[in-house]
């Protein structure tokens, strides 16, 4: 494959933004190389300003679990975008699609919705701190919730360390109310409650996407639930990802557990920006204009968004066996990726969760995020490009999550495990 075009296109988007790309992952930083620029989407297919194409399994890193250009979805799109785009005002097709939300999730009473996931994670985290009247929280290594400030953090030198900020700009005075525990290792989080005077909520991934493909434990869950039920804090689901992608509910389709809040994005907002956040009538009585923890977005509850979302959610309802579906095509092909390593003599493990799916290039069980740094990298940027050149597009980090959508079908799962074992056999 020829990449002249992108090339060209790369080097004149860098003139005008930071990096040539406005997420950092887009950049090709993990991998090297210069990242594909997209013309358009396809069903199953991206086709990029080179002519190439690519059977895609990033999906807009999540929302299009249809694939691009769903009919039903697009036609919802254009049929709102003629009535207006925004209008700063209420519409009936906020409350649809708040309705099918509350339906599907026991642990939702009502939902606020906002724009994006980042901005969904920072006003659930500010509503829980309201609503308990503490200050700090405790994140996980690893687990990803947005750039907002407070959750801009990474490990200090203890196991209950309150967070130093990993990004320049973020001021430590917000994020020493941060804790900082091990994903799957309930000890952490015990000893977090021990070193604070006042625990607001436990936010975490139930399924984390963001050093890979990691599920949470369900005695890892069940014992979050326990700590925050004896200590009077909340426990706050980030199912941005996860939320109708690894079931019809989300990881709460998977597990006993629930949360007190959750945040959702992505599959809500069938590939247009959204967010939300949704929880008891209780605890959500306390968001303004009902109670005094403040809340405001212009473009909050859009109508084009909102009638994305409620086509996709709608379409899933509508088939229930989407998801079996598709979890047996992941599995069809992170097996594929499993024999076609063992053939080459490469060490790999994979995870699949409803439509995600995972991969690292070790032979150790993966639980957190020390053990997904275990991976080996070289062997994945050899075969994340050695993929691309065979017209397989996948996430360009070993910390990001797969997605399947209904477009791909079984002959292009094999068809990708056939370039896979190409690859790794020319690793090897």
């Amino acid at each position: 494959m020829q990449w002249t075009a992108s090339e060209q296109a790369f080097e004149e988007a860098r003139k005008y933004i930071p990096g040539g790309v406005d997420s950092p992952v887009r950049a090709f930083g993990s991998v090297g190389g210069v990242p594909p620029f997209i013309e358009r989407g396809e069903g199953a297919y991206l086709i990029d300003i080179d002519g190439n194409r690519y059977i895609d399994y990033v999906q807009s890193w999540g929302p299009l679990i249809f694939g691009h250009c769903d009919p039903e979805i697009e036609n919802a799109v254009i049929d709102t975008a003629k009535k207006g785009l925004s209008f700063g005002a209420p519409t009936p097709l906020e409350t649809a699609l708040a309705k099918e939300i509350v339906d599907l999730f026991e642990s939702i009473d009502k939902v606020r919705f906002v724009n994006s996931g980042t901005e969904a994670v920072m006003s659930a985290i500010r509503l829980a701190r309201g609503a308990t009247g503490r200050d700090d929280i405790v994140k996980f290594t690893g687990c990803y919730h947005g750039h907002s400030d407070s959750l801009l953090v990474q490990a200090g030198s203890g196991a209950a360390t309150f967070g130093n900020p990993s990004s320049p700009g973020v001021p430590a005075d917000l994020t020493r109310h941060t804790l900082l525990a091990e994903y799957n290792d309930l000890a952490s989080v015990e000893r977090c409650f021990e070193a604070s005077e006042g625990i607001a909520c436990v936010i975490v991934e139930p399924i984390a996407g963001n050093m890979g493909l990691v599920p949470a434990e369900e005695e890892f869950l069940r014992g979050l639930r326990r700590l925050c039920d004896a200590h009077g804090a909340l426990l706050i689901f980030d199912e941005v990802m996860s939320g109708f992608r690894a079931s019809l509910r989300g990881a709460q389709g998977l597990t006993e557990v629930k949360p007190d809040l959750v945040t959702l994005g992505k599959v809500i907002g069938g590939g247009m920006p959204v967010g939300a956040f949704g929880g008891s009538a209780e605890i959500m009585a306390q968001l303004s204009p009902e109670g005094p923890v403040y809340q405001a977005g212009t473009l909050s509850g859009n109508p084009v968004a909102m009638a994305a979302g409620l086509a996709s959610l709608r379409k899933l309802k509508a088939d229930p066996q989407i998801y079996p579906l598709l979890e047996a095509r992941a599995k069809r092909l992170t097996e594929g990726f499993e024999a076609a390593a063992k053939e080459a003599g490469l060490p790999m493990v994979t995870t699949v969760r409803g439509s995600m799916f995972g991969y690292f290039f070790t032979d150790e069980p993966v639980r957190n995020f020390e053990e997904a740094k275990r991976g080996d990298n070289e062997i994945f940027k050899r075969f994340h490009h050695g993929m691309l050149e065979r017209g397989i597009y996948l996430a360009c980090s070993s910390y990001e999550t797969g997605f399947l959508s209904t477009a791909i079908d079984e002959g292009m799962v094999d068809e990708t495990v056939t370039a896979a074992r190409e690859v790794m056999k020319a690793i090897a």
